[in-house]
């Protein structure tokens, strides 16, 4: 069999693991299976290495190459795993060299913080995905007082504009019609880059040097990093799609300073205001931890005061869970919320977030939007709502659908136009 590639976690890993099988396929690697690991929660971990053991049992004969930032992180304890053949580091991961000189070493990891460059690793194409996802940054320089990634991904780095452009331009003639730009910390864009453009310059940039590209998307953004030049898309520019992801993490100003976040409260409903002052139809997720530390139960009523008043509608939530090496994790235990409040409550933010999602597909009946259509007779509008339909259409290609009715929370609607 042809090299496999397993992904857990975020879109980043998605689009690396893309990289990573073209790699291993042009290095004709057979016989092996690849996991591209996460390790924001203990949970991934731990389903990562459930998966690894499963694959082993499964596939007596296979290769098992583990990489990805929970093997970045712990080489030695994935290293240590009777199950592993070879632990690759997350920099080394994207190399096509690491693949086609088919190296013995079972640990090949760098130290990820002497790494100073990001490559924009071009890929042909995604199977069978309707959008494309392209990194355009890598790292992070804060130091969330929750977070391990840094220390999986290193210090935050930027791909030049021309080369975003140039790959780009390749997924568009590949007949791609939405492009996802993504990254560790996308709103930190640039200050590596000679001139230091920002991420709105080079979204202008790219789209003035792609004209042919009919969507572009963003993925997680910094509430308080939205620059100037981001600010204008978002009033002017159609192709940009309406829809922001927002790295909240909580809705309590005294929490948000215990993890060391860079915006309050006020500030992220300040950006849901401007955004929908400049577009009216911009809609918003959010990234969202349940139980961190110290966390009392006004304090997290806050967090679930600020998804009504900002009108959050796509949330990601995660119990608070400690991460070895973090400043979080050394607050002392009987500060530390307890697990089973920990999942309650992230089960009233998820329960929160599905009524907000709702009252959210209750406002699309009766608009005529334009999808990208998936497989299943599934496309998303330009705002992320998620519509069905009847008439078999080309995966990636763009319609005019006008949205008829909401039948068990799934939204329908008639194709006006192709």
């Amino acid at each position: 069999m042809n090299a496999k590639v397993v992904t857990f976690g975020c879109r980043l890993n998605a689009y690396e693991s893309q990289v990573m099988q073209e790699h291993a396929d042009k290095a004709g690697l057979e016989e092996a299976i690849i996991f591209n690991t996460c390790a924001v929660t203990k949970e991934a971990e731990r389903s990562a290495r459930q998966a690894i053991r499963k694959a082993r049992r499964e596939n007596p004969n296979a290769k098992i190459i583990v990489t990805g930032c929970a093997a970045q992180i712990d080489p030695d304890g994935y290293g240590g795993m009777k199950e592993v053949d070879q632990v690759i580091g997350n920099d080394l991961k994207l190399k096509e060299e690491t693949w086609t000189g088919k190296p013995t070493e079972k640990l090949l990891v760098n130290d990820i913080m002497s790494v100073t460059e990001t490559a924009s690793h071009l890929v042909n194409g995604f199977d069978g995905k309707a959008r494309a996802f392209l990194q355009v940054q890598n790292g992070c320089d804060h130091r969330c007082t929750f977070c391990i990634i840094p220390y999986g991904r290193g210090n935050s780095r930027s791909v030049p504009i021309g080369e975003i452009a140039q790959a780009v331009k390749h997924l568009v003639e590949q007949g791609y019609q939405e492009v996802v730009l993504t990254g560790v910390d996308v709103t930190s864009y640039g200050p590596d880059l000679p001139g230091k453009p920002t991420l709105g310059q080079m979204i202008r940039r790219v789209l003035a040097l792609v004209p042919d590209l009919p969507r572009i998307r963003l993925s997680s953004l910094d509430p308080v990093e939205i620059d100037a030049d981001l600010w204008w898309l978002i009033e002017h520019e159609p192709r940009l799609m309406p829809h922001l992801h927002l790295s909240l993490q909580a809705g309590d100003d005294m929490i948000l300073k215990r993890m060391k976040r860079r915006h309050n409260r006020q500030d992220v409903i300040d950006v849901c205001k401007r955004a929908r002052s400049l577009r009216p139809d911009m809609s918003f997720g959010a990234d969202i931890i349940a139980g961190f530390p110290t966390e009392t139960d006004e304090m997290f009523e806050n967090s679930m005061k600020i998804v009504e008043e900002c009108d959050l509608t796509f949330l990601h939530v995660f119990p608070y869970s400690e991460r070895e090496g973090t400043p979080a994790a050394k607050i002392p235990a009987n500060k530390q919320v307890p697990v089973p409040i920990r999942k309650e409550r992230a089960a009233k933010l998820r329960g929160l977030g599905e009524a907000q999602l709702a009252v959210f597909n209750e406002r699309q009946i009766g608009k005529q939007v334009q999808i990208i259509v998936e497989k299943d007779n599934v496309g998303h509008s330009e705002c992320f709502a998620e519509v069905h339909f009847d008439d078999p259409l080309p995966i990636g290609s763009l319609a005019i659908v006008y949205i008829t009715s909401l039948v068990d929370g799934r939204l329908f609607g008639k194709i006006v136009s192709q």
